[in-house]
């Protein structure tokens, strides 16, 4: 790392119920000691992190940063897909911090993380597209992104509350959910099924804890998707309780596969997240895009990456 890089962090407070907004003080306390000018800067609105991201951009700057959750990494990193000449990360300070774990560091910084952070360790990641908007962790259709849904209010705010509210809309989702019909178009094979769940990754962890995609590994060049089927309350329950350690993929109603793209079709509009952020659509062109992303990651840490070593 060379002290004359110019770093920015850009914040989200209100991401984590305010608890980004409390890292100012700690990122300027970590700067100051290594002799890092860098500078502070807020976003005041959805998209904003976006636009602040990509006129740092413009600016020269190597490093920026996301201080935030899922979503205000995803919009710090939009503008700089394919500028490999930049530098991004992330410092935890979200309510799921599921994106995180694909960089090898814990939902929350120690002493020893904030170390490992500004060796600046660097390895380029893929990301995924989905009609045209990108997702780093992954995308989510039926059960998992009406759990989505239900993180919002009807104007479109994020409910408050920390990770245990994801435990509650899960529980209410599993019981009222209704799969929907949905056609799948992967390579030349066209299957139409009822879709439970269909979540399409770069990561593996979602929702707080939920290990839908096991096995993805985050610069192999291939989407992982889980597709689950139609299933009974017991058969829900049963699944469940498997997600969290990624077991639930030997499961029979589970159709685990990878793919460099894929399109998905429904009758009607559905809702579907895009790392945690909340659309609506009735068809998705679904592909991947190849070391797209220059990230700085913990190689000491349980990364999602193949390396060299």
């Amino acid at each position: 790392m060379n002290q004359n890089d110019k770093w920015v962090f850009i914040i989200n407070p209100v991401a984590g119920g305010g608890f980004a907004l409390s890292m100012e003080k700690k990122i300027r306390e970590m700067t100051d000691i290594r002799g890092i000018k860098a500078d502070i800067v807020f976003s005041e609105r959805r998209g904003h992190a976006s636009e602040l991201s990509e006129v740092y951009a413009g600016k020269g700057y190597k490093y920026i940063i996301g201080v935030g959750g899922d979503g205000t990494f995803n919009e710090v990193a939009k503008p700089l897909i394919n500028k490999n000449h930049i530098v991004t990360g992330l410092v935890p300070a979200g309510t799921g911090n599921d994106f995180i774990q694909i960089l090898g560091f814990p939902n929350r910084f120690g002493e020893e993380h904030w170390n490992q952070f500004f060796n600046a360790d660097q390895i380029c990641m893929d990301t995924g597209s989905c009609n045209g908007m990108i997702f780093l962790n992954g995308m989510g259709l039926g059960f998992d992104a009406q759990v989505a849904a239900e993180n919002y209010t009807a104007p479109g705010e994020v409910k408050k509350g920390g990770k245990n509210k994801y435990i509650w809309q899960i529980l209410k989702t599993l019981f009222l959910y209704r799969e929907k019909k949905m056609i799948v178009l992967s390579g030349n094979v066209k299957t139409e099924t009822d879709c439970f769940i269909n979540t399409v990754s770069i990561g593996r962890r979602f929702a707080g804890g939920f290990f839908l995609t096991p096995k993805a590994i985050a610069n192999d060049g291939l989407l992982d998707v889980c597709a689950i089927k139609r299933l009974s309350l017991p058969q829900r329950l049963r699944i469940l309780t498997m997600v969290p350690k990624g077991t639930h993929i030997t499961d029979k109603k589970v159709n685990y596969f990878q793919t460099e793209s894929l399109k998905i079709e429904f009758p009607e509009k559905v809702p579907f997240h895009l790392d945690g952020e909340l659309y609506f659509g009735d068809k998705f062109d679904i592909s991947l895009i190849p070391c797209a992303l220059k990230v700085i990651y913990n190689p000491s840490g349980n990364h999602f990456f193949k390396t060299n070593n």
